[in-house]
């Protein structure tokens, strides 16, 4: 990869924020997108450039020229899942395949794009009480979980429980635990052609998550992980005649 700056855009449905829901609107005033966003500024500096785009963008903001200028995308939704265009889901997913990483958060569980990735209904168990969450760390090598306390703790959340129906994950990174006794994968990671997927659980909008120091720096350690590592070149089905590599085909 050529030594640039690392390329990211958060990607938010942005209903919550346009339907003047309460609380969304008084933890992120400037959109959910807007407070990530910030977050990967300030912690990742001058080694990122974010940008943001949403639902109600044209093509939802992810043009295929948007997306071949994209290393890293992650992704909010929530209550918008089927207003998502076929043709963007199919596109978000090649790009993920050819190499672009991938940050899935909270209910976007639940989106088109994950259910693509995982091929499972990604569904799982909730109760938006308000308790804490206290966010394990079970791999504490890895580099999403560089600089971070064990456990985070989240005064208030959305409680997300097993069972999880997403594929074995690849690493579990973090285990979460709510005051009502349940446990669930809040971090898990997955390797899709030459994309890698981080899915990372905390974060909703009736709570500010995204404001917390620690979610912040897993979602930049999650972003810098997830980067591509080589250069993305399209995944092509090419015909080769017999003996095509003795003449100095490529």
């Amino acid at each position: 990869m050529p030594d640039t700056a690392l390329r990211v855009l958060v990607w938010n449905e942005n209903l919550h924020e346009t339907t003047s829901h309460e609380a969304t609107l008084r933890n992120y005033p400037d959109g959910i997108h807007s407070t990530i966003a910030d977050g990967l500024r300030e912690t990742l500096g001058d080694d990122v450039v974010v940008t943001t785009a949403t639902l109600q963008d044209v093509e939802h903001g992810l043009s295929e020229e948007t997306l071949a200028h994209t290393d890293v995308l992650l992704w909010w939704g929530h209550i918008g899942h089927d207003q998502v265009s076929d043709e963007v889901v199919d596109r978000v997913h090649r790009h993920v395949l050819e190499g672009m990483g991938i940050l899935i958060l909270h209910s976007a569980h639940y989106s088109r794009i994950f259910q693509r990735l995982m091929g499972t209904s990604c569904a799982l168990k909730w109760r938006s009480d308000g308790e804490r969450e206290l966010v394990w760390t079970i791999a504490p090598r890895h580099p999403i979980a560089q600089g971070v306390p064990h456990p985070i703790v989240i005064p208030a959340q959305e409680m997300y429980g097993e069972h999880f129906d997403i594929p074995e994950p690849e690493e579990t990174i973090f285990l979460s635990t709510f005051a009502g006794g349940e446990v669930f994968r809040s971090g898990v990671t997955y390797t899709r052609g030459y994309g890698r997927v981080f899915y990372f659980s905390p974060g909703d909008q009736d709570f500010p998550v995204y404001h917390h120091p620690d979610v912040r720096r897993v979602l930049a350690n999650g972003v810098e992980w997830a980067r591509p590592t080589v250069a993305r070149t399209p995944l092509t089905a090419d015909y080769h005649a017999t003996d095509w590599f003795l003449h100095g085909e490529r």
